[in-house]
């Protein structure tokens, strides 16, 4: 059974952190610092963290890094007074409380280089619908509790000011930051925490479990033990548990949902109304009133913790465009409430050269998504004057830039069997010209390499990033013969059934022209071994529901977790939806065999098996031990197939916005740019 409504934070591999002292217990904090890390740097750190359970045995670790020198008093010629001119405005005319009643007790402090000045419109593109994670990146992460700026795997207080892990790592207690409001100025009590749980609960929304509280197939107890407090208890050790909250899920809000608003959907309370509610707006079930109700770019009534608020929902399908939010309960280091801009205006554009021209001429603020790309780079660089703009680096943590992914689980049990045979993987490899491709679509930056983790990690294995890599068509063509695969008269493959041998490789909107320029390429290069591969480009949308649904023959995207392997195991290990190459193994997993597939390969549940003791352990080098060897059977079995590593990105700003970084990790689960509290960028275009 499918998931139909997307829980992208099932995915139980986020990093616990947590002391010996009975539990940790963090206070508010911040940090505002350039990334200048390098990746095995970053990694000590990380690995300290997730598996910090060994610190209850009575390890240690060293503390955090430390700010690149952005901590410093700000400027002290403050431009902003306290609240934004237009929200005064509102106070004055008694539409408004004043924003001392608007702010929490304990508003969130960010430090900037300089204090910022109100005003002004954050101008961007997106693709639309489609491009949900853009404005998660952007304006959309407020989780429980989030990444520190430098990621060194350490998580900060954010929504809760207060977090404890227990010593046996199955209890944790939160506090919600004390004030704490609504964007409609509704309080934030532990009541919404509890109907998160209870929408989610309902199996026709989440048929393998209610979200990050189904762990183990068991279901963790939450607790209110007051407006402001609650704990939530586990029956086995949830070593991963703390930072798995501060991983990006804006499809449920990040698991706190404001009852006043959602609680009349929750099911079977609300059946009657809900029931109308279908008929009303003629949709088909539950789950898709749920996730038109909770799409918070789509809904202007639905209340938020945002610092900016829909008002033009993106499905206008021009520009949607946001106000700041009222409510917003972080401030700058003088006291001023955030953001500083007023607006943010995402214009909708299919066509990335459209995206590209506006970039140049100007019209873009901050920008990196979709227009990045190495053909770009060079008109960029030649354009900055002219645009008014510079250019800022990011430094990506994925290990490849494309991952070509077989459905291993396809429902046609004859490429099923073809798909899971390693050698027939290995001559798709053998057949990929990668030197090709990187000169032609990555303007030659890159080395080819397999989905494996990336050099200077502990993760990293040099057979496994560089084998089967050589591009060499007659070792192809032996392995596919050695297969049984005959050819036809034309000298094109024939399935062991004597049907022709045939499949589509599915490219998401998002992903081009990059993704489907290499699709091209893919099909050339598989048809000179008498392999034919159809490409089709998806909406993204549906990319992604033929993905829950296992319906795809094969599908193309980005290579994560080659950093961020204990965080992001997707092509090592079926441990999510993203994994497009086994699905239902990862729901037959997830739900402890309710749903999806029990895995017909033993290496597969193996890996599961370790994978859980991973999840389990509260001793350092035994987690890392234990992943390595999941890595080691991901190597010796060579599930997806690689293309090429990412180099250093690079994205636009305006030379009149401000408070930006210079650069920045690239990545999902440290969602880029938000991290770097986007809240304190401002504007002085005039």
């Amino acid at each position: 059974m499918v998931n139909r409504f997307p829980v992208r934070d099932t995915n139980p591999a986020l990093a616990g952190n947590v002391r010996s002292s009975g539990g940790i217990t963090q206070g508010e904090g911040g940090h505002y610092s350039m990334i200048h890390l390098k990746i095995r740097k970053l990694l000590v750190s990380v690995l300290a963290v997730t598996v910090a359970f060994g610190l209850i045995a009575g390890c240690s670790t060293k503390p955090a890094p430390k700010d690149n020198g952005t901590t410093k008093p700000a400027d002290t010629t403050a431009a902003a007074s306290k609240e934004a001119p237009a929200l005064a405005a509102l106070v004055k005319d008694g539409k408004l409380p004043k924003v001392e009643d608007r702010l929490p007790k304990d508003p969130m402090v960010l430090k900037a280089e300089k204090i910022g000045q109100y005003g002004g419109t954050w101008h961007t593109v997106t693709k639309g619908k489609s491009d949900g994670a853009l404005f998660e990146r952007f304006i959309g992460y407020e989780p429980w509790v989030r990444w520190d700026q430098t990621w060194t795997g350490k998580v900060e207080p954010n929504v809760m000011t207060k977090f404890e892990a227990s010593a046996d790592a199955k209890t944790f207690t939160f506090t919600i930051r004390e004030g704490l409001k609504w964007s409609d100025g509704k309080p934030v009590t532990t009541k919404d925490v509890e109907t998160y749980l209870k929408l989610i609960s309902n199996k026709e929304l989440s048929p393998g479990g209610p979200g990050f509280y189904n762990y183990l197939g068991k279901v963790g107890k939450l607790t209110l033990v007051d407006d402001r407090n609650f704990k939530i208890v586990f029956e086995d050790p949830n070593g991963l548990f703390l930072q798995s909250r501060a991983y990006p899920d804006t499809d449920w809000l990040q698991g706190i949902l404001p009852t006043h608003y959602v609680g009349k959907y929750v099911l079977p309370e609300g059946k009657d109304f809900v029931d109308a509610e279908i008929k009303r707006l003629g949709l088909k079930d539950y789950p898709a009133l749920i996730k038109q109700i909770l799409d918070w770019r789509d809904n202007p009534d639905l209340p938020t913790l945002y610092q900016f608020v829909v008002k033009t929902p993106l499905s206008s399908g021009k520009t949607a465009l946001f106000d700041r939010n009222p409510y917003y309960w972080k401030v700058d280091t003088a006291g001023n409430q955030l953001p500083y801009i007023d607006h943010f205006s995402a214009e909708i554009h299919e066509d990335v050269n459209t995206m590209t021209l506006k970039a140049l001429n100007g019209e873009l603020d901050w920008q990196d998504r979709h227009i990045n790309t190495n053909t770009n780079k060079p008109v960029f660089v030649d354009g900055q004057q002219k645009g008014n703009y510079k250019l800022f680096e990011t430094t990506p943590t994925a290990m490849n830039q494309f991952t070509f992914q077989l459905n291993l689980t396809h429902k046609d049990p004859v490429l099923r069997k073809v798909f899971q045979d390693k050698k027939f993987r290995m001559a798709l490899s053998h057949a990929i010209n990668r030197k090709a491709a990187i000169d032609t679509i990555f303007v030659g930056q890159g080395e080819p390499a397999q989905a494996a983790p990336l050099k200077g990690t502990p993760w990293y294995d040099e057979q496994f990033t560089k084998q089967f890599t050589e591009y060499d068509a007659a070792k192809a063509n032996a392995l596919l013969d050695e297969m049984g695969l005959k050819k036809d008269a034309k000298g094109m493959r024939l399935r062991p059934d004597g049907k022709a041998l045939t499949f589509t490789l599915e490219v998401a909107n998002n992903q081009v022209p990059t993704g489907s320029d290499y699709g091209e390429m893919l099909r050339k290069n598989f048809a000179a071994i008498g392999v034919d591969m159809q490409v089709k480009v998806q909406e993204r949308s549906l990319f992604y529901d033929r993905k829950k649904a296992n319906e795809h023959d094969a599908m193309l995207w980005g290579g994560d977790g080659g950093v961020e392997v204990l965080f992001e195991q997707r092509y090592y290990i079926p441990t999510s939806e993203e994994s497009a190459w086994g699905v239902p193994w990862y729901q037959w997993w997830s739900s402890k065999g309710k749903q999806g597939e029990e895995p017909n390969l033993p290496e597969i549940k193996k890996q599961f098996e370790l994978f859980d003791q991973v999840r389990q352990t509260s001793d350092a080098q035994k987690q890392q031990d234990l992943m390595k060897q999941v890595l080691k059977i991901a190597k010796d079995n060579f599930w997806p197939i690689g293309l090429c590593t990412v180099n250093k990105q690079y994205g636009i700003v305006r030379n009149d916005f401000h408070n930006t970084p210079k650069d920045m990790w690239s990545a999902w689960l440290w969602p880029h740019p938000a991290p770097m509290n986007t809240a304190t960028w401002y504007t002085t275009r005039k």
